[in-house]
C-alpha cells in the first residue's frame, strides 16, 4: 500500500460536514468571505476556491441564481462570469505565474459536475510538467502549499487588478 502523508486534508476529510443543501446558495448567504475562501463578489456572481482543488489556484464563479446551466442565466451574469475570469486570470497570472489555464463549465451530473444544480465555471491554472508521475502512476494528486495561503496570494493581487475592461 502506498501512503502520502497529508494531514492538512483532516479538515475536510475528517469532519462531519454540517451544511444541507447547495454549497454555492450557503457560501454566497453568510458574511464569512475568508472563511469560505471567497475571493470576490459581483452583482451576479461571486467567485471563490475549490476546497478539492485540481491543481493550486483551482477556482470558481458561481452566479448568486440557483440555476443548473447557463441557459438559465441572465445575459448580464453571464457577462459578469466572464469579465470575472478576465480580472481573476490577471491576478492568478501575477500571483502564481502559471503557464497556462483550463477554463469550463461541467454542466450535469453525466458531464462531470460535483455540483450538478447549481451552475458554476471552474479556472484551473497550469504549469509545464504539473503532470508529473504522481498523478499517473500513484493516481495522487500533490499540492503544494495550504488553500488559505494561496487564497491571500489571489486576494492581494486583486486588490491590485483593475476592474473589468471596457471592449
Amino acid at each position: 500500500m502506498r501512503q502520502l502523508w497529508a494531514p492538512w486534508r483532516m479538515t475536510y476529510v475528517g469532519g462531519e460536514n454540517p451544511r444541507t443543501g447547495c454549497i454555492f446558495c450557503a457560501k454566497a448567504s453568510e458574511s464569512k468571505d475568508e472563511e469560505n475562501l471567497i475571493l470576490v463578489r459581483g452583482e451576479t456572481c461571486f467567485a471563490l476556491m475549490n476546497l478539492y482543488p485540481y491543481n493550486t489556484g483551482h477556482l470558481m464563479i458561481a452566479p448568486y441564481a440557483h440555476v443548473s446551466g447557463i441557459q438559465q442565466m441572465s445575459v448580464d451574469s453571464l457577462t459578469e462570469m466572464m469579465t470575472l475570469s478576465q480580472r481573476l486570470l490577471d491576478a492568478l497570472q501575477q500571483a502564481l505565474g502559471p503557464h497556462g489555464f483550463n477554463l469550463g463549465i461541467n454542466q450535469g451530473e453525466i458531464a462531470g459536475a460535483g455540483i450538478a444544480d447549481h451552475a458554476h465555471l471552474h479556472i484551473v491554472p497550469r504549469w509545464s510538467g504539473d503532470t508529473n508521475f504522481m498523478p499517473v502512476i500513484a493516481d495522487v494528486k500533490v499540492l503544494p502549499e495550504f488553500l488559505e495561503s494561496t487564497y491571500q496570494k489571489i486576494r492581494e493581487r486583486l486588490q491590485m487588478t483593475a476592474a473589468p475592461r471596457e471592449p
